[in-house]
């Protein structure tokens, strides 16, 4: 763990990296599809060439990484959990993943050409210091690029979630982190690379659906999958998360696929700039 951090910040860093340790094969089953095809696009909007040196930042499952190391660049993944590594070496043992820390990169300057993070940036205590860091990494002209989900209004799987909390939950203390969705706001993205000394910023929203096979998924998604959401969901008393679940299952029926499953707009915000 990087020194400096606020004393909160390192709360939230634990926080999270004690979640992510148990929710990984959850985590690939019920959101890897629909990440993956972020971090795809990802890499389409920043520009992914054979011979690109790459670097992969929070990792996961290694998606992103081996998705570049497909299109000819030179991949390395990094992620601070040692599950999500293993996870990551198992599905793509021909991709290089390595422990390491977003907020302190086991890097040297000008070490890539290219930097990602896929919806890692939302599970940092310090967002802005993960930028810095993309930007000391990256050679001058390399380009940093990161994906952040839409706000809930237009993200609908998590104000289906969102609104059936508000209506039956009640309040869970958890370590305090950054707004989930200060990112989903373009200008808030372009605002936070230009303070790292990024140029050339950008922000395209990328259409995604999340598809589930039955509705049966969605709910344990929320609370098997997933950091925040989950321990929000885990504090509730029992009958308050029944009353949600069921909420939860009766206003994702208007996004039934017909055929059992579900199809649920998830847009994603895809952010670069240049170092």
């Amino acid at each position: 763990m990087s020194g400096g951090l606020s004393q909160p910040a390192v709360d939230f860093h634990a926080f999270e990296l004690s979640r992510w340790q148990r929710v990984v094969d959850r985590y690939h089953r019920s959101w890897g599809e629909l990440t993956g095809s972020a971090g795809s696009g990802l890499l389409d909007v920043i520009g992914v060439e054979p011979g690109t040196r790459l670097l992969d930042v929070a990792t996961g499952p290694g998606y992103v990484a081996a998705a570049a190391s497909r299109r000819g660049a030179r991949s390395v993944g990094v992620d601070f959990s040692a599950p999500m590594v293993a996870k990551a070496r198992a599905l793509f043992p021909e991709v290089e993943f390595r422990e390491g820390d977003a907020l302190d990169l086991p890097f040297g300057d000008g070490s890539f050409d290219r930097v990602v993070m896929n919806f890692g940036l939302l599970h940092l205590g310090d967002p802005e210091r993960a930028i810095r860091e993309a930007f000391r990494v990256l050679v001058p002209g390399g380009v940093f690029g990161f994906t952040v989900w839409a706000s809930p209004e237009e993200a609908v799987g998590f104000s289906l979630l969102s609104d059936a909390i508000m209506e039956f939950g009640e309040p869970v203390e958890l370590p305090e982190g950054p707004d989930f969705y200060h990112y989903s706001e373009p200008d808030n993205c372009r605002a936070s690379l230009a303070a790292a000394g990024f140029v050339d910023t950008g922000a395209e929203v990328l259409d995604l659906d999340w598809h589930l096979a039955s509705v049966d998924d969605l709910f344990p998604a929320y609370r098997q999958a997933t950091v925040r959401t989950g321990a929000l969901l885990d504090g509730q008393s029992d009958r308050d998360r029944e009353k949600i679940e069921l909420r939860v299952r009766e206003t994702a029926a208007r996004f039934s696929d017909g055929d059992g499953g579900l199809v649920i707009p998830m847009p994603a915000v895809a952010v670069r700039g240049r170092r």
